[in-house]
């Protein structure tokens, strides 16, 4: 079997920043109103469907008046609901049109899909497809085989962070160093104490990633969770991850080297050879 293969970065194709030639502050050009509303719509969660103004004020980080101001106008665009017993918001299906409309048309996703069930019930793991939100992944397709020894709720919406597991290590290692270097900026500001510990073991996911192709935690981010994850480069498209996620006992580290994660490498290789994907 051949030895899996170094994590080539996003190309010009790939980062906003490579294609205008832009090398400042990305926040320079940010439209901060458009930012903000942004930010409110992302604080809703499929586990925390209603937030009030506090709550709100809390994920954001925005004055109390400006989300108040904010959440008001989207709901005058259709974008939240207000419910006035409980004073609190829910994202309206204005904004779920957009999610699937997003979604439903990713010939990457359809592609995926049966490589991704096929990989889930040969390893009895659970296998998912994952992009970039801000400092999270959320989760675009998900496969799990029943027989899988660990229940796992990864779901279709999920979001994993971005610092805290080999998933978003090996979508940063896929990164322009610019949008890289601007992310951990973020992260060190989000984490403050915990930062230099995380630094660490980001760092060196992200290095395993560069060398190897992939990146591991085995009982490391969860005493019972294995992780495999494999960047997916595709002209055109954002770069996304490619995760297995099996216990522990399972997904041993000998058996993820040899076996598990040159298949995962394997199955972003098949998807991004794959010729006749659509364009709009």
């Amino acid at each position: 079997m051949a030895a899996p293969r170094p994590v080539r970065k996003a190309t010009a194709a790939h980062s906003e920043h490579a294609r205008t030639g832009q090398d400042r502050d990305p926040r320079r050009s940010m439209v901060m109103p458009f930012a903000r509303a942004l930010a409110l719509l992302g604080a809703f969660t499929p586990q925390e469907r209603w937030l009030g103004n506090r709550d709100l004020n809390a994920r954001t980080g925005l004055p109390a008046s400006t989300v108040s101001r904010i959440a008001q106008s989207l709901v005058l665009l259709g974008y939240l609901r207000y419910e006035p017993v409980g004073r609190k918001y829910r994202l309206a299906p204005s904004v779920l049109a957009l999610g699937y409309a997003a979604i439903a048309n990713s010939d990457v996703q359809r592609r995926a899909r049966d490589r991704m069930k096929a990989f889930s019930d040969k390893y009895k793991v659970h296998v998912s497809l994952s992009a970039r939100d801000r400092l999270d992944l959320i989760v675009l397709e998900a496969c799990s085989n029943p027989q899988a020894p660990l229940a796992l709720n990864l779901h279709v919406g999920s979001r994993v962070g971005i610092a805290g597991s080999p998933i978003g290590w090996a979508l940063l290692a896929a990164l322009p160093d610019i949008e890289r270097f601007y992310l951990l900026e973020n992260l060190e500001r989000r984490m403050a104490g915990a930062w230099p510990r995380m630094r660490r073991r980001l760092s060196h996911g992200v290095a395993q990633a560069h060398d190897k192709g992939f990146c591991a935690s085995i009982g490391e981010w969860d005493h019972e969770l294995a992780i495999v994850a494999a960047p997916l480069l595709i002209e055109g498209e954002a770069p996304l991850v490619l995760a297995c996620v099996g216990a522990g006992a399972q997904l041993t580290r000998p058996r993820v080297e040899r076996e598990l994660a040159p298949r995962l490498i394997a199955m972003a290789d098949a998807l991004n050879q794959l010729d006749g994907v659509q364009r709009e």
